[in-house]
This record gives C-alpha cells, sequence and structure tokens, in this order.
C-alpha cells in the first residue's frame, strides 16, 4: 500500500488553503454540509497551510496554487515532506490547468489537481478519493500533463530516476500507468487478473518511494522509461477509477 488506510471511524477532516475569503468560506459550507466531512481550519497562505498542517494533520488539504508568502506548490512539498504530515493528502485546487503547474504539484507530492470550475459534487468525491490513498487527475489535466512531458528536454538533460530493482514485468505495467490505463485495461493488455496488476502496482510504489499512481506517472517519465513524444494522450489518464480497479490504486 502506498498509505496506511485512514480510520474508518470520525469524519474526513479537510483543512482549506486559499487566499481568497470568499472562496474559502463557499467551500466551508460545501464540506461542512456534507456528511462525514468536516473543516478543520482555514489558511490564507502557503505558510499558514503548513503551520495548521502540522498543528492539527488532516485527511487531505484542499490546496489554492497562488498564494502569499509561500505559493501552494512549495507548501506541498514541505507539507508530504514532513514525517509530522507525511499521511497527509493533498489535493490541489486551482483555475490555472498550466502544464508547469500540473508537473510542478505532482512533484512536490500532490496527490490530485482539479481546476476551480469542477461542479461541487466531483469536488466532494475528489476528496474521498484521496483520502482513501488513490490519485485524481482531471482528464483534461493527464492529457496536458503527458504533453508537457513531451516538451521536457530528453532524459540525460533532466533529473534521471533509478528503476533499479525493477522486474520487467513491472516495467511493463509502470509503461502503461504511465500511458494512461486503469488496472483493469493493463490486466486485459497484459492478460493478467486485475488483483496481480494491483499486486505489481504495491511493488511499484514501495521500491520506487512514491505516494501514489499520480507519483508513478512521474517516475516513468523521468526515468526514460517513455519516450513522451511516442504517447498518445488518453481521456482516463491517471486517475483512479470506482469499480474493480479497487480503492488501492
Amino acid at each position: 500500500m502506498d498509505t496506511p488506510a485512514r480510520p474508518t471511524t470520525g469524519p474526513l477532516r479537510v483543512l482549506l488553503a486559499d487566499d481568497q475569503a470568499l472562496l474559502r468560506g463557499s467551500l466551508r459550507v460545501l464540506v461542512d454540509a456534507e456528511p462525514g466531512m468536516v473543516v478543520t481550519g482555514e489558511a490564507a497562505t502557503g505558510a499558514e497551510a503548513v503551520r495548521l498542517a502540522r498543528q492539527d494533520p488532516p485527511d487531505v488539504v484542499l490546496m489554492d496554487i497562488r498564494m502569499p508568502d509561500m505559493d501552494g506548490i512549495e507548501a506541498t512539498r514541505q507539507i508530504c515532506g514532513s514525517p509530522r504530515t507525511a499521511e497527509v493528502r493533498v489535493l490541489v485546487l486551482t483555475m490555472f490547468d498550466l502544464d508547469d503547474y500540473v508537473y510542478a504539484a505532482l512533484r512536490a507530492g500532490a496527490s490530485g489537481f482539479l481546476l476551480k470550475d469542477t461542479p461541487p459534487g466531483e469536488l466532494l468525491a475528489g476528496l474521498r478519493v484521496i483520502a482513501a490513498g488513490q490519485a485524481l487527475l482531471a482528464p483534461a489535466v493527464t492529457r496536458r500533463l503527458i504533453a508537457e512531458f513531451a516538451s521536457r528536454p530528453e532524459p540525460s538533460q533532466r533529473l534521471v530516476r533509478n528503476l533499479d530493482g525493477v522486474t520487467e514485468r513491472e516495467r511493463e505495467v509502470l509503461t502503461l500507468i504511465a500511458r494512461g490505463l486503469s488496472n483493469t485495461e493493463i490486466a486485459e493488455r497484459l492478460h493478467l487478473g486485475v488483483t496481480t496488476v494491483k499486486t505489481h502496482v504495491s511493488h511499484l510504489l514501495t521500491k520506487l518511494g512514491a505516494r501514489d499512481r499520480a507519483q508513478l506517472v512521474i517516475v516513468a517519465y523521468e526515468s526514460g522509461l517513455i519516450e513522451a513524444t511516442r504517447t498518445a494522450p488518453r481521456a482516463g489518464g491517471a486517475r483512479s477509477r470506482s469499480g474493480d480497479d479497487g480503492p488501492a490504486r
């Protein structure tokens, strides 16, 4: 597993981080009105988000990108990189679907990325998906992420991740994850059972030190395993799906 399962008792705890007070207030009303969810605090800056997350760790931080003092990307990096808040999940919510923001947020440790025009129901569902240890990327964002890798320097000119210890079958699974296939689709492509694919994904998360499926996409490209220019974007992307894909991957 990429993270210990959150307790089944008690509400899902959400920290809101956005520099717009009106939006924070609207989000608080939305989250607090949802059964099984509660807002633990509000932060107007990235620095305040880090402080509040460390003071009273939530399950999920709903994080804006552009904030004063410290932006959401750096705040995400500090929250995900600290032992005290390592299990806190970050769902980035922004009006900017720019490639650099997607790439930087995921590299900083974010588990999800949604736009601010996301319908309320989908946003609430996204919080539950992230809290359950899954990755969540809006389909349009996933397509842009893959296109972003295509425009970046060759692997020799950027940080290269080491795939030592990853088996040939695991490399095949990692390649298909990076191309946006779900566990079910990977199972069909490789003629494996879905449970077997989940096992391979779990091993990849452990071996590569990745928090979730979104991080595996980045590792696949940064290792040079995938040549982005040969990868066709898919609508489903790296978003974890419900049903036979299961809650873990």
